[in-house]
């Protein structure tokens, strides 16, 4: 217990220092930011959820005293809780009925489910972090409507073609849409990296040896059908005022790229033992990447369409969280 809790409070301050070097507004801190959450998710999956909620609290006081409590709470909402979160829900697993399984076989947590709560996830610790830095939704609004159209301003200066025929009123409109679509964009890029810190974390952790459940079909995940409801949730929030509009935007954003990644999914899974497979494949991910990303609404449609046909669903039902 004593060597656990030392291995959680190293991937603590690892996973803090990696926070701390952004400071340096280099690429490559950057990039180290980003691999934050890593250190935590590989000891919770690695060694247990209790040695990953001691490198949580551990990263989070290290912030807390070394920069501020207020960055360390951030860190908390943002990084250390979603990561331990994640790597709990990836061990969740329960003994298979006694209906011809062998004696000590395991049914684990479905990919799908965990699929799922990666976009809830997201989406509600985007606007936590959201409420904590900015606190007023109007001074929120604002600073993100004055940066989208700062942004939009500098594409003009760039190729002022784009810009012909707009004037300070239609700029002002655009930016205003921009912000009100803002928490979407941020919860799909948080919803895609949630998933490959997931994927990154537990593949290290396989390769080290220390990876309790066999790696899973991947191209069989399929999301719950109860899932969609909060697509449904996300739309009647996001008529609301405040931070519960917020919410329901990101909520949108999250849950639609979930459906992607499981229209990504379901395109693997169909797609195996056919001829050209590889070929395809390789071709949709160019696609993705040149489009930055707008392939990603019709892999969501796709993805929506399968989860509504269950035809891929698993009839066996998943452990509870």
């Amino acid at each position: 217990m004593v060597r656990h809790t030392g291995i959680g409070v190293i991937a603590g301050l690892a996973s803090a220092l990696l926070i701390g070097v952004v400071v340096q507004a280099t690429p490559l801190a950057l990039a180290l930011y980003l691999l934050a959450p890593l250190p935590i998710l590989i000891v919770a999956m690695g060694w247990s959820h209790r040695t990953g909620l001691v490198a949580a609290a551990a990263g989070t006081l290290a912030l807390a005293l070394v920069s501020s409590p207020l960055r360390g709470l951030a860190f908390l909402v943002s990084t250390a809780l979603p990561a331990w979160w994640l790597g709990y829900l990836a061990l969740l697993g329960r003994p298979k009925a006694s209906g011809g399984a062998a004696a000590g076989e395991m049914e684990w947590y479905p990919t799908g489910r965990l699929l799922a709560w990666v976009a809830v996830t997201a989406a509600l610790a985007l606007v936590v972090v959201v409420m904590l830095s900015s606190g007023d939704h109007a001074a929120y609004q604002d600073r993100v409507r004055r940066l989208a159209q700062a942004m939009l301003q500098l594409q003009i200066q760039e190729s002022p073609s784009r810009g012909a025929g707009l004037d300070e009123d239609d700029l002002a409109r655009i930016a205003e849409r921009v912000a009100g679509l803002a928490p979407a964009i941020m919860a799909t890029t948080f919803t895609l990296l949630l998933t490959f810190y997931l994927w990154a974390g537990a593949r290290v952790v396989q390769i080290s040896g220390r990876l309790a459940r066999p790696w899973p079909d991947l191209p069989a995940t399929v999301l719950p059908r109860r899932a969609l409801w909060g697509l449904v949730i996300g739309a009647v929030l996001s008529v609301a005022p405040g931070y519960a509009g917020a919410f329901g935007v990101a909520l949108l954003g999250a849950l639609s790229t979930a459906l992607a990644l499981q229209g990504l999914a379901a395109l693997h899974d169909r797609s195996r033992g056919k001829p050209g497979r590889t070929p395809m494949l390789i071709g949709l991910y160019v696609l993705v990447f040149l489009t930055q990303g707008l392939a990603l609404a019709a892999l969501a449609v796709f993805g929506l369409v399968d989860a509504l046909a269950g035809r891929r669903r698993p009839a066996q039902a998943p452990p509870v969280a």
